[in-house]
């Protein structure tokens, strides 16, 4: 029997990105920053360290939505179901 090769699962692109900062999009204005310590199956979701709860504002002149504020969290846990998008953050990007 020839071997399938199985596309990658959503686990398995976020066990990849294990260890760096991202940001999950909850709805279109609010989402959280912080590194990705943990991917778990049941329940679907992940860990998040040293994270941050961040608003997201978008305007005409720049449809791009951008970070308006911060509030410190500390470790948080989302479900998978509740994430609208997943972004890997690079280290340049992360403004103060």
């Amino acid at each position: 029997m020839p071997e399938q090769n199985l596309p990658p699962t959503i686990f398995h692109m976020l066990e990849k990105n294990l260890g760096k900062q991202i940001r999950v999009i909850l709805d279109p204005s609010y989402g959280f920053e912080g590194i990705l310590v943990a991917v778990t199956r049941e329940p679907a979701g992940i860990w998040l360290s040293n994270a941050e709860a961040v608003i997201l504002r978008a305007t005409i002149a720049q449809p791009i939505p951008q970070v308006a504020s911060r509030e410190e969290r500390s470790e948080i846990f989302v479900h998978l179901n509740s994430v609208q998008r997943l972004e890997v953050m690079h280290a340049s990007s992360r403004r103060q």
